[in-house]
């Protein structure tokens, strides 16, 4: 499983950002895509997901309504559009695949290095 994360960067509050992921070595049309992120000091937050055919999508509460996650299957590509960013969406963003509530902590089987987004004035 490769994942390549792109598209990170610095923004102002109330700015816009888009990240993409190219996905390789797994059945990406038939796999369920995560956007997660982890801020400085904290853990592995979940971001949003995907349906494998696009068609279902999901978001936490702190980003819904601002993120958009979309996917392309014939490229293998899962992007997230970031609107009216705020300070508090500052991370390093991942897109992983097999991710879950492991006795609590939300964890993912793989994820690529990450891409860091900083939001400040």
């Amino acid at each position: 499983v490769q994942l390549v994360e792109s598209g990170g960067g610095w923004m102002q509050p109330g700015g816009s950002l888009r990240l993409s992921c190219t996905a390789s070595g797994f059945a990406f049309s038939r796999t369920l895509m995560t956007w997660a992120r982890q801020a400085p000091g904290k853990g592995l937050e979940w971001a949003a997901h995907i349906s494998s055919d696009g068609t279902s999508r999901t978001y936490a509460d702190s980003v819904k309504g601002r993120f958009n996650i979309s996917r392309d299957n014939d490229k293998k590509t899962v992007s997230l559009q970031m609107n009216s960013l705020k300070d508090e969406d500052t991370a390093v963003y991942y897109c992983a695949v097999g991710c879950g509530l492991y006795a609590g902590t939300f964890k993912c089987n793989y994820r690529g290095q990450g891409t860091q987004v900083t939001v400040s004035s």
